[in-house]
This record gives C-alpha cells, sequence and structure tokens, in this order.
C-alpha cells in the first residue's frame, strides 16, 4: 500500500472530536514554546521606540498575530522595557530575575481566547477537506492540500476577525460589554455587517497563500520522508522537520503580504480604538510602503519572520501529529511514534 493511502486511511480513523483536542493541546504547547520569543521582542522595540498612548503593536503568540493598543503611559504595562537590556539575552535573562519567569508569557492568556480556537477550527477543517477532496480528485490527490489549506485558513479567518475588532475596542477602551454592544450596533448600522470584517482582506492575502503553500510543501515533505525512512506514518522527527520546512518556504514567499498586513492591521487597530472611520485599501497601504521604502520595504524583517514562523509550525505540526496518532493507537493498538 503507497503512503499516501495509508495517509488517507489513518486521518479518517479518528473523529473530528478527537482531532479538535489534538489541535488544541498543540496550540497551546506552541503558545508556551513561542511566546516568550515575542515578548521579548516586543520589549526590546518598546526601549528602541517607546509606545505612545493610543499606538498599535503587533503581538504574536506563536498561532496568530494580534492587535494590541497602548492605553495609557504606565511603564508597568507588561510591553513597557523597565530595564535597558543589551540585546535578547541579556532581555531574557533581566525580565526572569527581576520580574519573574512567568512575565515572559505576558500578555498570552487573552490572546489565546481567540488562538486556540481559531486553530481548532482551522486543523479540523484542513484534515476533513484534504479526506474529502482526496477521495474526489482521484486523479489529483498531491493538489487537495493546497485547496484543503486555502479553504480551511478562509474559514478560520473569517470566524475569528469579528472577535479580533470586539477585542480591539475592549482593549482600548475599557468598555463595559453594554457599551461594546451599543458601539458595534452603531457601527453595523452606519456601515453595514462588514464593517465587522473590516481587517480580514489584509489576513486572507497573506494567510491564504501561506496556509496553501504550508499543507502541500508539509504532505510532500512528508510523503518523502516517511518513504526515506520506510515508514507508512510520520514520527514526530519526520513531522517536525517538514513543519520547519514548509512553514520557512511558505513564510519567506509571503513576506510582501505579511509586511503590508502588519502595516494595515496597525492602522486598522488605532483607527478602531479612537472609533474613526478606516479609509484607504490594502493594496494603496502596499502603495505607499514601495513610495516610502521601495521594493525592498516589502522584504523587511526577513530574519525576525524567519525564526518565528519556522519553529512555530514545526511544533504545532509535531505535537497535533504525535495527538492523533496517540488516538489511532487506542483504537488500533500501538503505532511507531518515536
Amino acid at each position: 500500500m503507497s503512503y499516501q493511502s495509508s495517509a488517507s486511511s489513518a486521518s479518517v480513523s479518528i473523529s473530528p472530536i478527537q482531532q479538535m483536542v489534538a489541535s488544541c493541546s498543540g496550540a497551546i504547547i506552541t503558545s508556551i514554546f513561542v511566546t516568550p520569543l515575542d515578548v521579548v521582542k516586543i520589549r526590546l522595540q518598546a526601549q528602541k521606540t517607546p509606545f505612545p498612548k493610543g499606538k498599535c503593536f503587533v503581538y504574536c503568540n506563536g498561532l496568530m498575530d494580534h492587535i494590541c493598543v497602548c492605553v495609557n503611559g504606565n511603564s508597568r504595562a507588561w510591553y513597557k522595557a523597565s530595564n535597558h537590556f543589551n540585546g535578547t539575552v541579556d532581555a531574557f535573562i533581566k525580565i526572569i530575575r527581576q520580574e519573574g519567569i512567568k512575565s515572559l508569557w505576558s500578555g498570552l492568556p487573552p490572546t489565546l481566547v481567540m488562538a486556540v480556537p481559531a486553530t481548532v477550527i482551522y486543523f479540523t477543517c484542513y484534515d476533513q477537506l484534504c479526506t474529502a477532496l482526496k477521495a474526489r480528485m482521484t486523479d489529483h490527490t498531491q493538489e487537495a492540500p493546497l485547496l484543503a489549506g486555502g479553504i480551511a485558513r478562509v474559514g478560520s479567518a473569517t470566524v475569528i476577525s469579528p472577535l479580533e475588532l470586539i477585542r480591539t475596542k475592549l482593549q482600548s477602551q475599557k468598555q463595559s460589554y453594554r457599551e461594546l454592544t451599543d458601539c458595534i450596533r452603531s457601527a453595523v448600522e452606519a456601515e453595514g455587517w462588514l464593517s465587522l470584517w473590516r481587517g480580514l482582506g489584509p489576513t486572507l492575502l497573506r494567510d491564504v497563500p501561506f496556509s496553501a503553500m504550508y499543507w502541500y510543501n508539509y504532505e510532500r515533505a512528508k510523503s518523502f520522508l516517511c518513504q526515506h525512512y520506510n515508514t507508512s506514518e510520520p514520527t514526530i522527527r519526520i513531522s517536525f522537520l517538514s513543519g520547519a520546512l514548509s512553514g520557512s518556504i511558505a513564510a519567506i514567499v509571503t513576506l510582501p503580504f505579511d509586511v503590508v498586513k502588519t502595516r494595515r492591521q496597525v492602522e486598522l487597530g488605532e483607527l478602531q480604538a479612537k472609533n474613526l472611520s478606516c479609509q484607504g485599501s490594502t493594496f494603496k497601504c502596499m502603495s505607499r510602503i514601495v513610495a516610502e521604502q521601495g521594493f525592498s520595504g516589502l522584504f523587511v524583517g526577513f530574519l525576525p519572520r524567519l525564526i518565528k514562523v519556522a519553529p512555530a509550525c514545526a511544533i504545532m505540526i509535531s505535537t497535533y501529529e504525535f495527538g492523533k496518532a496517540f488516538f489511532r493507537s487506542e483504537e488500533n493498538g500501538p503505532t511507531d511514534s518515536s
């Protein structure tokens, strides 16, 4: 039996609930490992260029990018650098010594409220869609991950986008839920229901191509490595290497979209926090970046993005595959997952 057919049969041997549990576990573990890197990055960024009140910055927990709004000038806010740091390693040491190790996960709980459900929806939908598409695309099964990855990302991003808007407003204005409801109702009455998905365009511009390329390359790399090591099931090592490689390729190719998305996200966040109308478009944002910095401006942040994305993808997918292998072993007997 070929690897592809064995993988397809394996993917349907566990239930969607078990896939959701596996992806939830992977999401939490990924956040635990990756969040400290972004916390240190933000503290170093705040040291170089202090965040004024109302300024937005992007915070990543390894699963999703979130917009954070600086609500006041309090130096004790978690994103404020309370000491002078001489680089990344020095920042890690000083934060742990002076603020405790828990500070490396500052800002994580609120972002997990959206990141975990989004990841669960994304990974579960991908597996279900990929299995269904492979059953129908009998002559083009290798392209199934490409379609399934893109469609799954559209679904999860569409569900989460209004929640990100709500979170930004809650964070910036300290509104009660009743005041927030009135604010959202007035925005919908003035600009329509689509106003709740205003930040969706730049998100999809980056995330859909990234997801399509990521899953296509991941499945190809996993299949190649399984054949190379003569195994029908991916080990943790195979999943980790495949995830890191495919994540790196997708991150490099979609870097210009990431630059535009981040700039647009910050602009929208600052306007939404002030209840101002959001003018302009993603294309205008891209044109402005090129006009100000040249085409090279679309490729800034290459190394930081690669350092963040590659391990996050590797940890998430290897944990997810391990979880699925665990459930399969419970139902079908032990499997090799070493």
